[in-house]
């Protein structure tokens, strides 16, 4: 099967900008019944004035313990974040889902969803927007893959709730005015631009143009190395934000957590992306914040392997990591339109 092909902006954390996806509009269809008016299809997918108004609708914040910042959208539709392991696909069972839509960098796990009779389809995008094709594709999914369906990112608070509130709109299951309500209700920071910026700017399609639409939705989409690298390092962070939460000490729920051993890793994950060709032609600044970031690391990695662990300069070194990887994100990631002079 051939994976979908990305290309790849500045990035932080998995962040995928500029994806063009793989559909495009069919030149014909099979029958005339099912044939796109052209001048619909080549000038304006927009949706068709007879349709009904779709509704405003309020996100319903999910009562489950493993499926991270959860909202039901429609009777078909869910935002969260990733299902933590089997408990969460177990509570994605227990909902009904069918389909599975991972808008995340990480390569999903398809053998637990196929365990739990469920399909997986990757779909990722970037903090920066839900790029207008991905966002067609979305909307074709919800249209046409088995629900309910389940779209996550990491942790269900940003690209998540955008891909879902774009897709909605563009398959004329919700109103545009809700598009930034779900948004807000998954609790989407606004300094994330171009995703509320996708929001604002989706419309309903026209059925035509999504039934001619050509989508292979694959499993598991090939991922630019950089973004795989960055995949990597958001979740060995997480970890360290965990064992930081926990006093220093390895999470309840992660006893295998072990905090100078994350330590290393995370300064291996900066070190390894400076040697990156990929890396070496980002601006300056881009380069200086990773540089910054594996000095704190090895810091964090050196507080944590005293004895007893030097637990303020281990705090200090983490805060340090934190603040770069915020200022990266606001510069390099959250907006399109910054990104784009880079």
């Amino acid at each position: 099967m051939t994976r979908a092909k990305l290309t790849i902006g500045c990035l932080l954390c998995a962040g995928l900008t500029g994806c063009g996806g793989r559909a495009q509009p069919a030149p014909e269809a099979t029958t005339a019944a099912e044939a796109p008016a052209p001048a619909v299809v080549e000038t304006s997918p927009t949706i068709e004035a007879t349709r009904p108004a779709p509704p405003v609708v309020t996100p319903e914040k999910l009562p489950v313990e493993h499926l991270p910042n959860a909202y039901r959208i429609t009777s078909m539709v869910i935002s969260g974040g990733l299902p933590d392991g089997e408990a969460g696909f177990q509570e994605l069972e227990d909902l009904g889902v069918k389909t599975v839509i991972s808008v995340d960098g990480m390569e999903p796990d398809v053998e637990t969803a196929r365990l739990h009779g469920m399909r997986y389809v990757h779909l990722p995008h970037g903090y920066d927007g839900v790029p207008s094709q991905r966002g067609h594709e979305l909307a074709k999914a919800l249209r046409e893959l088995p629900g309910p369906i389940y779209i996550h990112c990491h942790h269900g608070k940003h690209r998540s709730p955008a891909a879902t509130a774009v897709a909605c709109v563009e398959a004329g299951l919700i109103s545009q005015e809700s598009a930034e309500i779900i948004l807000k209700t998954a609790g989407t920071g606004e300094n994330y631009q171009g995703l509320y910026r996708s929001a604002r700017d989706a419309g309903a399609l026209d059925s035509a143009f999504l039934d001619g639409l050509k989508v292979e939705f694959v499993e598991v989409a090939t991922i630019p190395p950089l973004a795989d690298a960055m995949v990597a390092l958001e979740h060995t962070h997480d970890h360290i934000k965990q064992i930081a939460a926990a006093e220093w000490q390895a999470p309840t729920k992660h006893p295998d957590l072990q905090p100078a051993h994350e330590a290393l890793l995370l300064k291996e994950h900066f070190a390894e992306m400076l040697r990156m060709d990929a890396v070496a032609i980002k601006p300056e600044p881009f380069r200086e914040y990773l540089r910054t970031s594996e000095t704190a690391a090895q810091d964090l990695e050196t507080a944590l392997t005293q004895s007893p662990p030097a637990l303020d300069a281990a705090k200090t070194a983490l805060d340090t990591v934190n603040a770069n990887c915020a200022a990266c994100h606001r510069e390099f990631r959250d907006n399109a339109t910054v990104q784009s002079a880079h």
